[in-house]
């Protein structure tokens, strides 16, 4: 049977051709797409919907949105929207999906927002969401969810409940236990090596114990950096690294997972900043070894990705979500349609 695929779409594409390029992988048998709600680049949302109106079958996920930018009532109603927009697929499941998260440094305390106790801010927007996506009237007196006799007041059209799937995008050992326990999936983080996810699947399949559940009830998606290039092997390999070295410059959550040097990493962070330029990562890029990146993504050739994607398909992953990092992203797409891991 065919490898359940995805697509992560940044902001590193023009949107025109993203959308050109979702309907192509629509076209080879990708199952769907996970947008990134980019920095303070791109918004989920409205790409989203783009792309569940320019689709037919894709399911479309948020890859995630922070929690601290929007009620959760807002949140249900936006996503609610979206699933009366893409209607439901062949086999009966909604199309959207909801991938939320707790956001990071340096930004969110940049925009002013209070990221304590994410874990307890986390579970009550998933308990929050779950309950207005019944349809039916909720009142919540949480830490940070207060909601007070509210539901989604549809009025005319479909009222009936949203099984819209809740994820979170978890990255640190207690969230993705709690992500086993009361999510419908979880969205690994990428820039990781293939250790870092069987360790990450075992705390998630101790959440969902805790939760009544199985590992297989909950669903394993994980963002992972494609940098794929037939023609230009080592150009891929240092468009990679130049990834790299962004994460491990201004993201301090993904810069713990990815297991590098503290040494390199400071030297790292004294060429990228946050914000940073396109020419700050690729000169940062060559302070970066070949076999940290080739730890952390899938970087060269075609057969040399599906080797590596098929490393994280073997740790538990079930559906690798590629970030094309090269211009071109049909030939990641062609690598990967219909492939089958050995």
């Amino acid at each position: 049977m065919a490898q359940r695929m995805a697509l992560y779409l940044q902001d590193k594409h023009p949107i025109a051709y993203e959308i050109e390029m979702a309907k192509y992988a629509e076209s080879r048998g990708f199952s769907e797409i996970w947008q990134a709600d980019t920095r303070l680049a791109r918004d989920c949302v409205v790409l989203m919907s783009a792309l569940l109106t320019e689709t037919s079958q894709l399911r479309i996920g948020s890859g995630v949105l922070p929690i601290w930018t929007r009620n959760p009532a807002v949140i249900a109603a936006t996503w609610s929207t979206m699933w009366e927009l893409g209607g439901l697929t062949e086999a009966g499941e909604s199309r959207v999906m909801c991938g939320i998260g707790a956001w990071w440094e340096p930004i969110a305390s940049r925009v002013g927002a209070d990221r304590r106790t994410p874990l307890r801010a986390m579970r009550e927007h998933v308990e929050a969401l779950r309950a207005l996506f019944t349809m039916e009237e909720v009142s919540y007196d949480g830490e940070f969810v207060r909601l007070d006799r509210v539901r989604l007041d549809v009025a005319y059209g479909d009222t009936g409940p949203r099984d819209i799937p809740i994820y979170i995008g978890a990255t640190g050992p207690k969230m993705l236990e709690l992500t086993g326990e009361i999510c419908d999936g979880v969205v690994l983080n990428y820039v990781v090596s293939v250790d870092y996810i069987r360790d990450a699947v075992t705390k998630v399949e101790a959440g969902a114990s805790r939760g009544g559940k199985k590992i297989d009830d909950v669903d394993r998606p994980e963002l992972l950096v494609c940098s794929l290039s037939d023609d230009d092997p080592a150009e891929a390999v240092m468009t990679g690294k130049s990834l790299v070295a962004y994460y491990l410059g201004t993201e301090p959550h993904i810069m713990e997972a990815s297991g590098a040097d503290p040494e390199l990493v400071d030297r790292v962070q004294a060429v990228v900043g946050w914000p940073a330029t396109e020419a700050d990562y690729r000169k940062a890029a060559h302070l970066i070894p070949d076999d940290l990146v080739r730890s952390l993504m899938a970087v060269g050739t075609s057969d040399e990705c599906r080797r590596k994607v098929a490393e994280y398909v073997e740790a538990g992953v079930t559906c690798p979500v590629l970030y094309p990092m090269m211009d071109d992203i049909k030939p990641v797409i062609d690598a990967f349609a219909h492939w089958e891991p050995s």
